[in-house]
């Protein structure tokens, strides 16, 4: 089958296409015939090292849609040719052919193989939101990174959750421009921010570094950051607990690989949730960027570099 991997860590031209075998689905596992590969930050960190080096060939892809080719022994509730969303903790989106453990291979029911392909940036929204924040109805929202896969998305899971406002960061006026789609109430610059708001209940953090360090100040009391990401590459703040009940702030933190490792049944619940909104039309998937197999670099570059915006696919059938 085809499919784009690397052996070395480094930049985007480490990815290279390369022929691998089919693989073969185990106990719990399916098997999918893939037609789109979503393309996410995590990729970007696996391919620059920052989960160990390469073993060999090692295929990116955390999410990709396509249909059912075969089932490993066990898996009910699927059959070879149904549409399904899945999320691969393990990689392997950028082939032909990827393997996914049952439990995260979501049925498309109305819903697109296109708009299926972000089933991770769904489902990390959604958890986010709904699972660390415990965002309730009323609740103001800021989501820095607002124009990106998962903040397009989150924006919009707030508000169907009940949120009362929601707010974004962006780095450029061409981001803000390109996320007023999403309902935000307001955009603000990234590195002015806490010069303008104040008393939010939730905040949204994939970037680090001084935006996280900021975002403690502009809480509401019983406010809580959500941490998601590390995008700027900062070293890792050192934060004294002491401010914290000082001033009735919380710092949450959201991971999917460690979640799908001790509550996969959580990381299901929050995907069905996540695509039944997109189903019902009220939210949707923003595909800006739908790119061959073969452009993945490209696709990467984008990425590393933060010009891209809402969420970006790689065309594999």
């Amino acid at each position: 089958m085809r499919a784009v991997g690397f052996d070395v860590i480094g930049g985007p031209e480490v990815l290279r296409q390369v022929e691998l075998p089919v693989p073969v689905p185990g106990p719990g596992e399916v098997l999918i015939r893939v037609a789109y590969a979503g393309v996410n930050y995590g990729e970007v960190q696996h391919r620059l090292g920052d989960f160990g080096a390469p073993d060999g060939i090692e295929v990116p892809g955390l999410e990709a849609s396509g249909e059912v080719a075969a089932l490993g022994p066990g898996v009910t509730g699927l059959a070879v040719g149904d549409p399904v969303a899945a999320y691969l903790p393990s990689g392997g989106g950028y082939a032909e052919f990827a393997v996914a453990p049952a439990e995260f291979a979501f049925p498309l029911d109305g819903i697109s193989l296109r708009d299926g392909s972000g089933a991770l940036v769904l489902t990390t929204a959604y958890g986010v939101l709904a699972g660390a924040a415990r965002l309730t109805a009323g609740d103001t929202v800021l989501i820095h990174a607002a124009a990106g896969g998962v903040g397009s998305c989150a924006a919009q899971i707030a508000r169907a959750l009940g949120a009362a406002a929601v707010h974004g960061t962006v780095g450029s006026p061409a981001k803000a421009e390109y996320a007023k789609r999403f309902g935000y109430d307001a955009l603000h610059p990234r590195d002015s921010f806490a010069d303008h708001l104040g008393d939010i209940d939730v905040v949204l953090d994939p970037v680090g570094g001084p935006t996280r360090l900021a975002s403690l100040d502009v809480l509401a009391p019983f406010g809580r950051v959500v941490v998601y990401g590390e995008a700027a590459r900062h070293p890792d703040l050192e934060l004294p607990v002491l401010p914290l009940w000082k001033n009735n702030r919380s710092v949450a933190g959201f991971n999917i690989g460690d979640l799908g490792r001790r509550a996969p049944a959580r990381v299901r619940g929050h995907a069905l949730s996540a695509l039944s909104l997109l189903s019902s039309g009220a939210i949707r998937l923003d595909v800006t960027a739908e790119l061959p197999l073969s452009a993945a670099a490209e696709a990467h570059t984008a990425l590393q570099s933060g010009s891209s915006v809402g969420k970006v696919l790689l065309k594999v059938a």
